[in-house]
């Protein structure tokens, strides 16, 4: 095995020893590539020569990149990998065979030694890209992107306590092993929560001992720790949107909402409710001696390389501090509108609608319903270099590059009318008003319409033709909204069965008739069957797995123009958008009962409307 005398070597005899250690590997090779040892004739030849007789390099490439390097200096692999004449793993192949060093184009992550990550701290593995795989002898494999980097290596073998024997791999592989090893160290401490509404963590949380000083508890082995870690960590496995934390008088309730419905996880004593909220807000940067006001924090946290918002709030009761975190995966999070549900027809009037240069388009429904998603995805859609686009929002939920995104603060008068009033003379050509909800706001974002900007926003209201008597009921001139509303958008999540477990059958007469179905509606759909939830492990029991959303479309034509400057009430509004082709939500949900993905009961839960 090549040792550092013999790398140092090597480097000065060779300048382009090196491959490009830092430049992003191409992430579509399947197999596993594995060289032992390269060929003995070819160890310790110049870089250049074992690419000549290894890789294919073109004579012509190497005198190119050989005369790059003596004008401006650099790397050899690093010149070549830029001239496109390599790949990243070819040039580290090589490194490997010149060094007779083994090489890897992807880590199995099951070879690797869970014992040898614990000494190896996770940000310090990935900034520096190295993995300790494995023990030979009394040496630590180590995987590594630049094995010439013997400083990198000297600090390995300081942490890791033990001689390290060099293993080539591409930087990006080496990362993504980090990612999945570490998520499965992380996954040991969630033994602990494992199924966590059995024995084990009810059993954890009744031997936890409070710390004297949780400030000073810093160790990750302390218990109140563990417990809220794994909380976490469980929550993001099984995609929960919120943790709720609540005192009661003799004992504390925690619940995970999964698909909009909260069902409850564990009950730790009610003698650690002091320990694990003072946790929490530590976490949050909130005052931990202050518990008769609410507060709000924000959390982030990352696992297995996924990033993790978590909004914070924490409320007093009479039976102590309740605390809801709402989480934010960042990485999984819908930008595009193909894949939130639209049908193709819905998805044409949509695209069509945020393309024009000017108006408002209003997306309304309940809290939880996904309206800040659509409108996410809606500006990822047109956000390109050539427009400038401003939001204003309470809070921030999803960082977008590219767009200017403030969060409202009242405390400093920095609200959704203020904010909307300066973004004007900020020369934007797209709004985002979070929500409309009161008559300054609305005149101002029509007012921003009617001057050539296009401006989202959303309201609460039930269906979408109740957008238009929302803004007139806030005071708002009939002629202004029929002349600035351009479409409203109603929307509602229904929750998706569980592909694993779903069972077929063939409904009733009645329960067709409950969404103005008939057995005729089913032969003309082409099937013969409907599917309901059972539930499985993958599902955790449920049924049902992920959400998609429904949703009615109504353009404001002519004819609703004209109702909306009579001032009509939204039942003749909805009952002329129907003669005209829109869809209700209820006629958008059975489409989707039909096609399998959801159940007539989960459709009659969601929808509270009447049959139209």
């Amino acid at each position: 095995m090549a040792g550092s005398i013999q790398t140092e070597a090597i480097a000065a005899s060779d300048r382009g020893a090196s491959a490009a250690e830092r430049l992003p590997a191409r992430p579509d090779r399947e197999a596993t590539v594995q060289v032992a040892h390269g060929p003995a004739f070819l160890c310790g030849r110049p870089l250049g020569q074992i690419l000549l007789e290894t890789a294919g390099l073109a004579q012509e490439k190497l005198d190119e990149a050989l005369t790059q390097q003596a004008e401006k200096g650099g790397r050899l692999g690093e010149i070549l990998v830029g001239l496109k004449a390599l790949s990243e793993e070819q040039v580290l192949a090589a490194l490997a065979v010149q060094l007779d060093l083994p090489f890897s184009e992807r880590l199995a992550i099951d070879a690797i030694t869970p014992e040898l990550i614990r000494q190896l701290p996770i940000n310090f593995a990935k900034q520096a890209r190295i993995l300790p795989l494995r023990r030979d002898g009394d040496a630590i494999v180590l995987a590594t992107g630049d094995p010439l980097d013997t400083a990198l290596l000297d600090e390995a073998r300081m942490l890791l306590e033990a001689p390290v024997s060099p293993h080539v791999a591409p930087p990006q592989a080496i990362l993504d092993a980090i990612n999945q090893v570490y998520d499965r160290a992380a996954n040991e401490a969630e033994r602990l929560v494992d199924n966590m509404a059995g024995e084990d963590l009810a059993s954890l949380a009744h031997e936890l001992e409070e710390p004297k000083d949780l400030l000073d508890a810093t160790d990750d082995e302390a218990p109140i720790i563990k417990l809220v870690n794994s909380l976490l960590f469980q929550a993001a496995k099984e995609r929960a949107s919120d943790i709720h934390i609540e005192p009661f008088e003799r004992e504390i309730s925690v619940r995970f909402r999964v698909d909009g419905v909260l069902r409850e996880k564990i009950k730790p004593p009610k003698r650690f409710q002091k320990a694990i909220a003072s946790r929490v807000k530590i976490m949050g940067n909130l005052n931990i001696a202050e518990t008769r006001l609410p507060q709000d924090g924000r959390i982030r946290v990352k696992l297995a390389g996924r990033d993790i918002d978590i909004r914070l709030s924490t409320v007093p009761t009479s039976h102590g501090e309740r605390i809801v975190m709402r989480l934010l995966d960042k990485s999984a999070v819908l930008l595009d509108l193909e894949q939130l549900g639209f049908s193709p027809d819905q998805l044409s009037i949509m695209d069509s609608l945020i393309h024009r240069s000017h108006g408002i388009i209003l997306v309304t429904g309940p809290t939880g319903s996904g309206k800040s998603t659509t409108l996410y995805a809606a500006l990822s859609k047109i956000n390109t270099p050539e427009l400038n686009i401003l939001t204003v929002e309470d809070p921030v939920e999803i960082q977008i590059k590219g767009i200017g995104q403030v969060q409202v603060n009242p405390k400093i008068d920095l609200t959704f009318a203020s904010g909307l009033r300066s973004f004007l003379r900020q020369d934007p050509d797209v709004i985002m008003v979070g929500e409309i909800r009161d008559l300054e706001t609305a005149e101002i974002a029509i007012q921003a319409s009617l001057t050539g900007h296009l401006v989202f926003s959303t309201v609460h209201t039930n269906d979408a033709p109740g957008a238009v008597t929302r803004l007139v009921d806030m005071g708002v001139e009939p002629f202004l909204v029929a002349s600035s509303l351009m479409g409203s958008l109603a929307q509602r999540l229904l929750r998706v069965l569980c592909k694993e477990c779903r069972e077929a059958y063939v409904p009733t007469a009645e329960a067709l008739a409950e969404l103005s179905l008939s057995p005729d509606s089913l032969r003309e759909a082409g099937v013969d069957h409907l599917y309901r939830e059972k539930g499985c492990s993958a599902c955790n029991g449920t049924g049902y797995k992920g959400r998609v959303g429904i949703y009615e479309m109504m353009m404001v034509t002519d004819e609703v123009r004209q109702l909306i400057l009579r001032k009509v009430d939204s039942g003749t509004i909805k009952k002329t958008a129907i003669a005209q082709g829109m869809r209700t939500l209820i006629q958008d949900g059975s489409s989707k009962v039909l096609r399998g993905i959801t159940s007539i009961s989960e459709l009659l839960s969601v929808t509270q409307e009447d049959i139209v």
